[in-house]
């Protein structure tokens, strides 16, 4: 039996949130698995209070929720709802993108051209764990000038809600497609450069409607 050992609580329900967060983002679990309170307590040689702590961190998030008399679970979209949280996106991420541009530096600039190098760099060989890695450093950079918050929150929780349909629809599309996120990528990129709202807002708003559009087409993805 695994030992358990007293860790502040703070630290310890960080520490779990942090491991299921990678687990849920990686795919590792997958929606509509359940997370049992009891099962993560004895992984991580912890009380169940901080995992009941850590499971509310990963709610907030987007990650997990809670079922009435079944505990939480990884949650899991209908084609719809996948439909409107990502034209929640083409509405939020734009409104992020455009209060993050002016303050971004030309060190962010400079990282966030590194990443793009990076995904093209792999060119039709990257695999669909590592496009994922970069393509979420590839946004999250060009927002991470934004100071508002509530919007950065919602962004994000977005993101995580999301990842396991971007995830299939990568692995879906294939290589073949990376040539217009890459076209992509850089028309946003050239407007964060420039310094123009107006123009970022539009690319980034276009790409990520591309995105819902092809999605919708693969009703397999939500099986």
């Amino acid at each position: 039996m695994t030992q358990t050992i007293e860790v502040p609580t703070g630290a310890a329900s960080a520490r779990i949130a942090g491991r299921l967060r990678d687990e849920i983002l990686r795919g590792d679990l997958r929606p509509g698995d359940r997370i049992r309170q009891e099962e993560v307590a004895e992984r991580f040689g912890a009380s169940r209070l901080p995992v009941r702590e850590a499971l509310r961190i990963l709610e907030a998030e987007g990650l997990t929720e809670h079922e009435t008399h079944k505990g939480a679970r990884v949650p899991r979209l209908s084609q719809h709802e996948v439909e409107v949280i990502y034209q929640m996106r083409e509405r939020l991420e734009p409104l992020a993108l455009a209060e993050s541009i002016a303050a971004l530096t030309d060190g962010d600039v400079a990282r966030i051209e590194e990443v793009q190098q990076h995904i093209e760099a792999d060119g039709d060989g990257i695999d669909v764990a590592r496009f994922l890695e970069l393509d979420r450093e590839f946004h999250m950079a060009t927002y991470s000038a934004c100071a508002i918050d509530p919007l950065m929150s919602n962004v994000r929780r977005l993101w995580n809600s999301t990842q396991h349909y971007r995830r299939a629809f990568v692995a879906l599309s294939g290589p073949g497609r990376m040539w217009v996120v890459n076209a992509e990528h850089r028309l946003i990129l050239d407007a964060v450069e420039r310094r123009d709202p107006v123009d970022a807002e539009r690319y980034l708003s276009g790409h990520i409607r591309r995105t819902r559009i092809e999605l919708a087409k693969h009703p397999e993805v939500f099986g």
